[in-house]
């Protein structure tokens, strides 16, 4: 049995001349909540796209459980029902409601009967607290209830790892909250989760871990208390700087 629900060594990702990734290593236990700071451009992204294979690592591996990701036999569809992401922009389909956008990959890919899927999709809006929004469509809906349908679609294939790369960045201050409330939820619930963000408030109250990026590199890593009040490293200090 793994030690870690995620490893992540000496993982490299280069795009052209550019070392989006420089040789990362990373261990996430079970359970554990990681966020996951740094400037535009040090890798965040690029990081969480290689976990569920949306990038493929130039070199180096990344492990969910005792599962090699990196492995070229590896089952795709296996680690992307395994591995929930919730992007910036929501990712919804526009013509479907909220209901469908969460039954559309159990009935595809889980091949769940629909009934089943319409059951268990409207017991994860309740979750994410939009049950009076299951017939209604993206467009209709604010930015921070299409994110909330975007976590409940996530949270359909039952998966053993949460990403979120900068779930709160494209919404108005008042639907922060709303998010980031579901998150927390989440991460009382023992889900193992890494989340790209600034939110400082969240990294208080749910993260297990901060890492600090730059240049594609894991720079330093420590508890919220040990990263933001004595950061060892001058990047980490003149980075905090700016945001703290």
């Amino acid at each position: 049995m793994a030690e870690y629900r995620i490893q992540i060594k000496d993982a490299c990702k280069n795009f052209g001349d550019v070392q989006a990734l420089r040789n990362a290593n990373l261990n996430i236990a079970k359970g554990e909540v990681v966020l996951v700071i740094g400037p535009s451009g040090s890798g965040k992204s690029t990081m969480l796209r290689c976990i569920n294979k949306l990038e493929t690592l130039s070199s180096g591996n990344i492990w969910i459980d005792d599962d090699c990701v990196t492995d070229p036999k590896s089952d795709i569809r296996k680690i992307r029902e395994d591995v929930g992401m919730v992007f910036q922009n929501f990712n919804l389909f526009a013509h479907l409601t909220a209901l469908k956008n969460i039954t559309l990959a159990l009935t595809t890919v889980k091949k769940t009967p629909k009934e089943e899927a319409e059951a268990a999709a409207k017991k994860l809006l309740a979750r994410v607290g939009l049950s009076d929004k299951e017939n209604v469509y993206p467009g209709q809906l604010s930015g921070g209830q299409q994110q909330r349908v975007a976590i409940a679609r996530a949270l359909a294939m039952n998966p053993r790892v949460m990403l979120f790369d900068e779930p709160t960045s494209a919404l108005d201050p008042e639907m922060i909250k709303e998010v980031l409330d579901v998150m927390l939820d989440l991460a009382k619930e023992g889900m193992t989760m890494m989340v790209v963000s600034h939110e400082m408030g969240f990294a208080k109250a749910a993260a297990d871990k901060v890492v600090f990026m730059d240049e594609g590199e894991i720079i330093e890593t420590g508890t919220p208390l040990e990263v933001f009040n004595s950061p060892k490293e001058e990047r980490t200090k003149t980075f905090l700087q700016h945001i703290l």
